[in-house]
């Protein structure tokens, strides 16, 4: 533990280092509140009445798309001062906040709206992958700065969220009018990002000088090549299996909660589902102290396992009874698991592949990531019922993290 703490010290000793992550956490604070903003628009806003058919297309509007053009808007991440592409994206987003709130404000639930929300979450993706991208430009100890930027970044995103609940429930608001102003805060935080990643020299971040600069087509070929290169691993296959039935059951078990909550008496779902969500949080951070540990002492496969079959049992006890105080404790389960899972596929993956297309099997686990998860939204939102109260759909839920610990024993993922 001493030597952690010295590690963050000396990441945090470093001016340009400390910067970037001070724009990660503004930039994902305000990602925080726009995610609680839109939630309470749509699904908590006595104004509106999304059908879970409506929220399920919701997020496959908003996620399947750059899930799409992200690969190839790396490509433009190779071509560009990635210190302007922050700049640039953050006040993009914070004017495009400034219309989503007035969309809001005015009842709009069509068209309009959703592209504003695509935009907004691409734009968001992006920034994410710019920060990822940048980040070599300011440590060379890059393991304990992704483990700390990205657990950062996180807990800044739920920090988001909870204050934005916590303003909306002290305020009052409802409404389409409050839900605007909620969805306007999200600009201060951006605004902030902007400021933050100015201070950079023009190509402080990269790209570098004479580094190659791909097609658009050559991306379509190099995505088709890390695909072959993945089948001939047996334990990325294995790794990437597992996280699909993950997905699968997170997107499920999300719509159950958001409809659950939404259920609950006026002004108790938004923070019904707040407190999942810090729940999740907390399970996150759990899981990213006690992973390192357990890997070594059983070994990825034992260890992934194990989770899935503590996990599978955990969620279904907890999930049953359909209160408040347990979905939230679930939640905090499935947050331990999925990181805990998360860790070990990243790994697995980045010591089966061949640097040379290692990026462009990542581009593929990000596109099967977001895929199963939209996919397991659309299916419940024609299986669940409207309060979500669903017995049977917890219970497989249990039965496929079940099945996944049998098939993670024996699979070809690292001992």
């Amino acid at each position: 533990m001493p030597q952690a703490g010295t590690t963050v010290r000396s990441l945090l000793a470093r001016p340009g280092f400390r910067r970037l992550l001070a724009t990660r956490l503004s930039a994902q604070f305000g990602d925080g509140v726009l995610q609680a903003a839109l939630a309470g628009t749509v699904l908590f806003n006595p104004q509106r009445s999304a059908d879970p058919v409506a929220v399920a297309a919701g997020f496959a509007v908003l996620l399947l798309p750059y899930s799409l053009v992200g690969p190839f808007a790396g490509v433009w991440l190779d071509r560009w001062s990635r210190r302007r592409v922050l700049v640039h994206a953050d006040l993009l987003r914070a004017g495009l906040v400034a219309v989503l709130a007035l969309l809001v404000a005015g009842g709009s639930a069509g068209l309009p709206f959703l592209l504003a929300g695509l935009v907004l979450f691409s734009v968001a993706r992006f920034v994410l992958s710019a920060l990822s991208a940048s980040l070599p430009h300011t440590t060379a100890d890059l393991v304990p700065a992704n483990a700390l930027s990205t657990t950062a970044g996180a807990v800044a995103t739920v920090a988001g969220g909870a204050a934005a609940v916590a303003v909306q429930q002290a305020a009052g608001i409802a409404g389409d009018a409050g839900y605007a102003l909620v969805t306007l805060g999200a600009a201060g935080p951006y605004l902030l990002a902007a400021a933050l990643a100015a201070g950079f020299p023009r190509y402080g971040l990269g790209p570098d000088e004479g580094a190659a600069r791909p097609s658009a087509r050559a991306v379509v070929a190099g995505m088709l090549a890390g695909v072959r290169h993945l089948r001939a691993r047996p334990p990325a296959v294995a790794a990437l299996a597992v996280t699909t039935v993950h997905r699968l059951c997170f997107g499920l078990l999300t719509l159950l909660t958001l409809l659950f909550s939404r259920a609950a008496p006026a002004g108790a779902g938004l923070a019904g589902v707040g407190a999942t969500v810090a729940a999740g949080a907390v399970g996150t951070l759990l899981a990213a102290a006690a992973t390192p540990a357990a890997v070594r002492r059983l070994g990825t496969a034992r260890w992934v396992a194990l989770l899935l079959a503590a996990g599978g049992p955990l969620v279904v006890a907890l999930g049953l009874p359909f209160r408040p105080g347990t979905i939230a404790l679930a939640g905090l389960v499935v947050g331990f698991l999925g990181q805990g899972v998360k860790i070990c596929v990243d790994a697995t993956l980045q010591q089966v592949v061949d640097d040379d297309v290692r990026g462009r099997v990542f581009s593929v686990y990000d596109m099967l990531v977001n895929v199963s998860y939209v996919a397991a939204l659309l299916a419940a939102a024609h299986l669940l019922p409207a309060d979500g109260v669903s017995p049977p759909a917890v219970v497989a839920v249990g039965a496929a993290y079940a099945l996944a610990a049998v098939y993670a024993a024996r699979s070809a993922l690292p001992r």
